[in-house]
């Protein structure tokens, strides 16, 4: 049985290991936290191909720093993250439920006024470390619009799954699924 995955991404390759989501499938983790070689490449090979946008967004936690870091190369001043919970400066939050694939219960994604308020009228870019089922994004895309954005584009670092057959999304490498022998499923 396989239980690692090499990806090469950015230029770099990486050993992601294989967690089982059910007796039949299995994911490779890709975990950009405390990665900063990965984490710097990633955020260059997105900033390189980035649609016009006023502001970037993406949803706690994996992805913070990516979006930083993409921010910080570019000489972006802002960039929202939508977080899993409130916090007593979020006046007024937006709210959106989501399942993940590597979430075991719903959560909610929450936007604070001041944040909703910097999006109001602007084109957002929703930035991912991965997106698989698309819940996530579908999640973030309802906050734009809750807030009176417009979508300008959507990035990821890999595109899981069917995911990669999706043209609405820029992404920089698939990631397959896997069976349970840890065999990528096409």
């Amino acid at each position: 049985m396989k239980r690692e995955y090499t990806l090469r991404v950015a230029g770099l390759t990486r050993q992601l290991k294989l967690y089982p989501i059910s007796d039949a499938l299995q994911i490779a983790a890709f975990i950009l936290l405390g990665d900063a070689e990965l984490t710097e490449a990633c955020a260059r090979e997105l900033a390189a191909h980035m649609p016009e946008h006023d502001i970037l967004l993406t949803a706690e936690a994996k992805s913070i720093p990516l979006i930083h870091e993409i921010a910080r190369q570019r000489g972006e001043a802002k960039h929202i993250v939508a977080r899993k919970g409130t916090k007593v400066y979020m006046a007024n939050p937006l709210a959106v439920e989501v399942r993940s694939i590597t979430t075991e219960r719903k959560q909610t994604l929450y936007l604070g006024e001041d944040d909703a308020h910097a999006m109001r009228g602007k084109r957002v870019l929703i930035v991912d470390d991965v997106i698989s089922t698309g819940e996530s994004l579908l999640a973030m895309e309802k906050l734009v619009e809750m807030a009176g954005g417009s979508v300008a584009g959507r990035m990821a670092v890999l595109a899981e799954g069917d995911a990669a057959d999706r043209e609405d999304i820029f992404y920089l490498e698939r990631l397959p699924l896997f069976d349970a022998e840890g065999n990528p499923l096409a």
